[in-house]
């Protein structure tokens, strides 16, 4: 029985620590580094899928989750957040259900990797049914016409445009409006082509036109041409 352990310790310290050193080293260099694990905490974007078409998404709290992955040291340096992306299937969503449990399976990782933790572990979704209606289309005129001549009229093409969206924002009531026309020192009448602009940012056109046929008719201003002469007496 050794009665002075810590006699043993001290004794040839440097010869001991030498052989630790080289132990080690030697470790090192035998076990590969497809053998050695690391873990690694990255930020990644969470993206929806397969929503169905009668559905739309009116809330969404979560733009990007937190994972922790698993992997070989070796593979861990070469995976970065610009690779990977969690993926929410709504195939088989509903308006009733608006919490939605995040899992391993959303995320493809490169083999050899694994996801040991997702925060956080459920995130909210909205959903509503999709409605459309349709809305008046105005033109939006600025500027005026040249000296001597005025606007008479402007007419539009279409006149009413048909819009899509979740039922809570789809409103009847309300109307669309085209981009500005500009009719600043016109003589003639002119035709423009003007982008459609909806009331809602959450809204859709039906149909594939995206922009409208404004006319702005323009003619003399009889009223200023009378009131010319009196101007010079």
């Amino acid at each position: 029985m050794m009665r002075h352990p810590e006699r043993w310790l001290v004794k040839d310290w440097k010869l001991k620590l030498v052989s630790l050193v080289l132990a080690l080293g030697l470790w090192l260099i035998l076990v590969p580094a497809e053998k050695m694990y690391s873990e690694k905490s990255l930020t990644i974007p969470l993206e929806t899928r397969n929503i169905p078409a009668e559905l739309e998404i009116v809330e969404k709290l979560t733009a990007t989750i937190d994972v922790t992955l698993r992997a070989p040291n070796r593979l861990l340096r070469e995976i970065g957040p610009s690779g990977l992306v969690a993926r929410i299937d709504l195939d088989r969503a509903t308006v009733l259900q608006q919490e939605y449990p995040l899992n391993n399976s959303m995320i493809a990782v490169p083999l050899g990797a694994e996801v040991v933790k997702i925060t956080p572990n459920k995130v909210t979704i909205k959903l509503e049914r999709t409605a459309e209606a349709t809305l008046d289309l105005h033109p939006t005129v600025r500027g005026k016409a040249a000296p001597g001549f005025r606007i008479a009229r402007t007419e539009i093409e279409p006149s009413r445009v048909r819009v899509r969206g979740a039922e809570s924002r789809v409103r009847g009531k309300e109307a669309a409006t085209t981009a500005p026309v500009d009719v600043s020192g016109l003589a003639e009448s002119t035709v423009f082509e003007a982008d459609i602009i909806l009331p809602r940012p959450e809204l859709r056109l039906v149909s594939p036109q995206t922009s409208a046929r404004v006319t702005v008719h323009v003619e003399q201003d009889k009223d200023a041409a009378k009131a010319s002469p009196a101007k010079k007496k």
